[in-house]
């Protein structure tokens, strides 16, 4: 593997761009306070590292060729994200006493919804197949610097989205106000909404 400091580099880059599992996180740090924010990145996470199995295997290629696999992924990730925004947006009908600190999971896990908004978005799959293999030595066996890569991205992404997690249930007595809470969960669920419209959008590479 070549560059492995410039690869660290382009990693923290792209972490810090928010996206689908920033905007999961944002909402269930709200809805569920710090303990449901950690367990979305430690799921979020999950599914990173299920995406570099799949590209050592061969899987990620598979779907990123096949226009059916593709859209079958793309189509399911939009309808997730789509439904996890709307369900959010749905939940601000409740009286606003309703709407406790620190809510009940009412059955939804926050990890699962990291895991499976990370493992359904084949975006992620065309990045492990176009970002890391450029760090790659031509010739070489991918199989061990792709997990070491992998595992290197998933790591920082968990310490960048946990140190967030921390940071927003921090800021204070604001954030707790039934009223603040209300409109952040409704503006979290109109981005997942959008993130989910903007995946079924996009066109396979």
């Amino acid at each position: 593997m070549e560059h492995f400091s410039l690869f660290v580099l382009m990693s923290f880059l792209l972490i810090l761009l928010p996206g689908p599992d920033t905007g999961l996180a944002t909402q269930n740090t709200i809805v569920y306070g710090r303990k449901g924010g950690i367990q979305t990145a430690l799921g979020s996470a999950g599914g990173t590292m299920l995406h570099t199995l799949a590209a050592v295997l061969g899987l990620s290629a598979l779907i990123v060729k096949s226009a059916l696999l593709f859209s079958i992924f793309k189509y399911a990730g939009a309808l997730y994200l789509i439904y996890l925004g709307v369900t959010s947006l749905m939940a601000l009908r409740r009286p606003k006493n309703a709407l406790p600190q620190a809510a009940r999971h009412d059955g939804r896990s926050p990890l699962l919804q990291g895991l499976l908004t990370n493992m359904l978005n084949p975006k992620v799959a065309v990045f492990f197949l176009t970002f890391l293999p450029q760090f790659l030595i031509a010739g070489a066996n991918p199989v061990v610097p792709f997990l070491l890569m992998g595992l290197t991205y998933t790591v920082m992404t968990v310490v960048w989205m946990v140190l967030y997690v921390c940071l927003l249930d921090r800021i204070g007595a604001w954030m707790k106000r039934p009223n603040v809470q209300r409109a952040m969960q409704g503006v979290t669920g109109f981005v997942l909404v959008g993130f989910g419209l903007k995946l079924a959008l996009e066109r396979r590479p």
